[in-house]
């Protein structure tokens, strides 16, 4: 990819996956759409720094690790417009609404939250919260909170395997659709297998088994909605990014 498509598919990372306000990417093409999803771990680095600073100062100010944890969740939702966790509560819904694929596709496209969707919001965000707790309680340290940043960034690789040119899209509409079938085999695993050698920089055994559990759950993930839609949505998308964090969070705290 030359400087041009770099740019664009920076841009259209940027704008898809956070509020933050960029040029709109008018040509989305198979290349920048790619690049796109590439470049999805750079594209959230202002919200991994957001929660970077609040963590870091939570714990410099001695405030309740659990509040600080909530904030900080709470700006990660309003710096990506809280697009993941609605993913997540419509795949709680659309896996347990039916068996029969485009009614589970049709309760995932309502927007609306039932009782699955709310329960996995609940719990999911409690992880990552228990996790970020962690962070905050070691009064400051700017190592801890360079790594709750970093865990931000990282979990959008989640994409590098729910884009697999390996997965089928669930539906021929949706905003999934443009970056369905995108990533290559070998941009994934050499993707994630550097995941885990920086992550060896935090705790040369538990990091990279962290980060090898958060693909692995990615992978299970995919490969149960494929089984159970015939494919993935932009939904599956954001449930992967959301379990991907909390995996991230729980296993590096204490590292």
């Amino acid at each position: 990819m030359n400087v041009a498509v770099v740019g664009r598919s920076l841009r259209l990372a940027v704008g898809t996956l956070t509020a933050l306000p960029v040029p709109a990417v008018l040509r989305v093409t198979p290349v920048v759409a790619s690049g796109a999803m590439l470049l999805a771990p750079l594209a959230v680095l202002p919200l991994g720094i957001g929660v970077g600073m609040v963590v870091w100062a939570g714990g410099r100010l001695d405030l309740p690790a659990l509040a600080v944890a909530f904030v900080a969740l709470a700006l990660l939702a309003v710096g990506s417009r809280a697009l993941h966790l609605d993913g997540l509560s419509d795949v709680a819904d659309g896996l347990t609404s039916s068996y029969d694929a485009e009614r589970s596709l049709a309760v995932m496209k309502s927007g609306t939250a039932g009782p699955a969707g709310a329960a996995a919001l609940v719990l999911v965000l409690g992880t990552q919260a228990a996790g970020l707790m962690w962070f905050v309680s070691l009064d400051g340290e700017l190592r801890t909170a360079v790594i709750a940043g970093a865990a931000v960034c990282a979990s959008r690789a989640a994409l590098w395997i729910t884009c697999s040119v390996l997965v089928p899209p669930a539906r021929e509409d949706g905003l999934g659709l443009s970056f369905t079938r995108r990533i290559p085999v070998v941009a994934t695993v050499v993707g994630w297998g550097a995941l885990a050698a920086l992550a060896a920089l935090v705790d040369p055994v538990r990091g990279p088994v962290t980060v090898t559990v958060a693909a692995l759950v990615v992978v299970a993930l995919t490969a149960h909605t494929v089984r159970r839609f015939g494919g993935v949505t932009g939904d599956v998308f954001g449930a992967g990014i959301e379990l991907t964090l909390a995996v991230l969070l729980v296993g590096l705290a204490g590292a």
